[in-house]
Order: structure tokens, then C-alpha cells, then sequence
């Protein structure tokens, strides 16, 4: 039990460590929210906040509901936005049905940024997701791609696996929800990250690999991407909606 629940502290460290390693990756999260926004409506449930990263992007809409399992990424990111009468923060988890509570607030869409991953019943956690939904509500999702890419890094910040396309439709439809559209984003990542996972054997992202990456590839891979879907990429982009 106590071996569980030091590799589980040591995970939520990884985590915030990580996140604290994207705040100033502008160029990346622009990119999110080029990919991101537009699939979204005027009340928006985050299911995965964290500290607030791709929260900033949402702040002009009615509502934002921040939906975390950990305290302490909510404190964060009630302290990065304060006096934000359209922010709500919740401690909750996913694949709970606690989650049922924030129907009251009518959420239109909901988005997942690298979360699906963390969650061991990723089809209960859909399925409670769109459950709260608005009948037209989108669910949008970024996961990470390709089993063959899991490596110490996946490892270390607690992803049970890794999906393709045809994975993440098998799990979408068995929570009653069908794939709008489905792409692969950063082709160029996809080299790096087996490069780390199979080779290197990197246990954590230096973080000038990050500040590299973002400053020198990211304006012109997604300017790239934008116009030319890769067959492969890092990541994948979904939008779900529930079948009518």
C-alpha cells in the first residue's frame, strides 16, 4: 500500500513537473488552440485542467468548468486566474459519477488534452463525459499516438496506453459516442519521441529539448500540418459527438 502511494505522489510530481515545463511553450499551446477552439461552444467542461495551461484559452467563453483529481493543480490554476467569475474548479475524477453533479451547468462541449491516457476505464470516463452534455455536445479529445512510441517517459506520467485511430473509435463507440474527425498532429514529434523511447531510454524531457522545440519547429510544422494532414504524427485529435 505504501509502495502504491509513493509511485502514485511521485506521478502527480512528474505530472506538475511536466505541466510547469509547458507554461511557456506559447508556441505549442497556440497550435492546441488553433486545433482545439473552434470544435468548442460557450460552456465548456475541461475534464484534466491542471494547472491551467490550455485554460487561458478558454477564459473568453460563458463558462469554463475545470475539472481536476488533484487539489493542488486547482489551487495553481485559481492562483494563474483569480477573480474569473466564469472559471468553476472541481476535484473530481472522470470515470466518477460525482461527475453527474456539474450537469447543472448545461456544458455544451467538453475537452480532454492529454488525459484519456491517465484513465485505466477509458470508456466509462467518455461515457460519463457525454452524459453531461448538451444532445449536439462535442467531446475533444488529444491523446497520444502509436503504442510502438510508449516508452519511460509514458511510463513515468502514468499513461496506461497509447491510441490510434481505430483504437480510439473501438472505445468511443463502445461509450455510445461516434468519430466526427480524427487526425494525427506533429509528424515531426513522432520521430522524437521513439527516438527517447527505444534509444535513449529518457526518463524526463530535458526541458531545452521542450524550449527547442517550440521556439524552431512548432511556427512551421503547424503552418505545414494546416494544409497537409500527416499519415503519423505524436499526437491525435478527436471530436465525438454521441450518436442521434
Amino acid at each position: 500500500m505504501q509502495a502504491s502511494l509513493n509511485r502514485r505522489q511521485e506521478q502527480v510530481e512528474y505530472l506538475l513537473h511536466a505541466q510547469e515545463q509547458l507554461v511557456g511553450a506559447r508556441h505549442y499551446l497556440a497550435w492546441q488552440g488553433e486545433l482545439v477552439l473552434p470544435n468548442l461552444g460557450q460552456r465548456v467542461l475541461e475534464i484534466g485542467c491542471g494547472i491551467g495551461n490550455f485554460t487561458g484559452l478558454l477564459l473568453d467563453r460563458e463558462t469554463v468548468l475545470g475539472v481536476d483529481c488533484e487539489p493542488e493543480y486547482l489551487d495553481r490554476l485559481r492562483q494563474r486566474y483569480p477573480h474569473r467569475l466564469n472559471l468553476h474548479t472541481f476535484a473530481l475524477e472522470a470515470n466518477s459519477g460525482d461527475l453527474q453533479e456539474l450537469a447543472r451547468f448545461r456544458p455544451d462541449s467538453c475537452v480532454a488534452l492529454n488525459v484519456l491516457e491517465h484513465i485505466e476505464d477509458d470508456r466509462r470516463a467518455l461515457a460519463n463525459m457525454a452524459s453531461i452534455l448538451a444532445p449536439t455536445g462535442a467531446i475533444v479529445l488529444t491523446v497520444p499516438a502509436f503504442p510502438a512510441l510508449y516508452g519511460p517517459v509514458d511510463r513515468n506520467l502514468g499513461h496506461y496506453r497509447r491510441y490510434t485511430r481505430a483504437s480510439l473509435t473501438r472505445v468511443a463507440e463502445a461509450a455510445g459516442l461516434r468519430v466526427r474527425t480524427a487526425r494525427y498532429f506533429n509528424s515531426v514529434g513522432f520521430f522524437g519521441w521513439w527516438f527517447h523511447a527505444h534509444v535513449t531510454r529518457l526518463e524526463v524531457l530535458p526541458p531545452s529539448q521542450i524550449q527547442t522545440f517550440d521556439r524552431w519547429i512548432v511556427p512551421w510544422l503547424s503552418r505545414v500540418e494546416r494544409h497537409v494532414t500527416p499519415p503519423f504524427g505524436q499526437s491525435l485529435l478527436a471530436v465525438l459527438e454521441n450518436v442521434t
